[in-house]
């Protein structure tokens, strides 16, 4: 085997070694690649191989210095900054996750207690601070205060049909609700309805059963914008029925929104007024109304 010499003569070799020297020098010009490189404690004849690589290192680095949220990170990971770590004799380059980012992970474990189904990004982090002192919104933070501490104690509770104008914050305010209960370590279901039913209708019988299932048993479900869903006899009969009946029978805490009253549900559950179908709206409201206490929230709309 041929010798570095024999294969690129000497003369090149000390022109390479002057760049290298050359470049690594500039580096050392910027104070942050400075301060990565002596942390290092690694001889400059080895380290000036591999300025590109710590200059890459020292631009993430200086991000993370400066850092002012995770939301802003602007390297090529988020959360995570590209540094360098001894191997040998040499160096091998990573990416390791920021004091920030382990810091969120830890605070949004909980989420693995949530389940949500078609819901707007908005209701992911939804607080109950963003309202406990708005006005409008005070009795609904108080209810949700008392449920909270009766919830622990006993969770066989009623929940809440929070029901009121278009865009009030009534889902938001809910999902505030069950992320508290969520970090408490408690299993939750979010569900848009309207989205839920369509989905459903083309499943195969045995993949609606087990979806149906998980509605029937999770301890806490939040059934959100009811009565914006298109009545038919399947979904009033077929699905939500049943749902409900199970979750009386088991006294488990059920949550809705809507745009309608209890009395205007029923009547959108009457779907064509005869008598059958009234019947079955009467019964679908009385296992509505033994799960919850309703509340009005009237507000401008938090849309426009």
């Amino acid at each position: 085997m041929k010798t570095v010499t024999e294969v690129i003569p000497n003369k090149q070799i000390k022109n390479l070694d002057r760049v290298l020297d050359k470049e690594f020098n500039q580096a050392l010009g910027n104070p942050t690649f400075q301060e990565l490189v002596s942390k290092l404690q690694m001889d400059a004849n080895i380290l000036r191989s591999y300025t590109s690589s710590l200059q890459d290192s020292a631009l993430e680095y200086e991000h993370c210095k400066n850092c002012k949220s995770l939301l802003s990170c602007p390297n090529k990971i988020m959360g995570h900054c590209y540094l360098p770590m001894k191997n040998g004799n040499g160096l091998e380059f990573g990416y390791k996750a920021c004091k920030k980012y382990k810091r969120k992970q830890k605070e949004d474990q909980y989420l693995k207690n949530m389940y949500l189904y078609h819901v707007s990004d908005e209701l992911l982090h939804a607080s109950m601070k963003d309202y406990k002192k708005d006005p409008k919104r005070i009795p609904i933070f108080k209810w949700e205060q008392q449920f909270l501490k009766k919830f622990e104690k006993d969770s066989h509770q009623k929940g809440l049909f929070l029901h009121g104008s278009f865009g009030s914050g009534k889902s938001y305010i809910l999902a505030a609700l069950f992320h508290e209960l969520a970090k408490k370590n408690y299993q939750c279901a979010i569900i848009f309805w309207p989205e839920y039913l369509n989905h459903n209708r083309g499943l195969y019988p045995s993949e609606f059963s087990e979806n149906l299932e998980k509605l029937k048993k999770v301890p806490l479900l939040l059934i959100d914008d009811i009565g914006a869903e298109n009545t038919t006899p399947w979904g009033r009969d077929d699905v939500l029925m049943p749902l409900l009946q199970y979750r009386m029978d088991h006294k488990l805490a059920t949550f809705f929104t809507s745009n309608l009253n209890y009395e205007e549900l029923e009547e959108h559950f009457s779907i064509s007024k005869n008598k059958v179908d009234i019947v079955k709206a009467r019964r679908i409201m009385e296992r509505i109304r033994y799960l919850t206490d309703e509340i009005e929230l009237v507000s401008d709309n938090l849309r426009n």
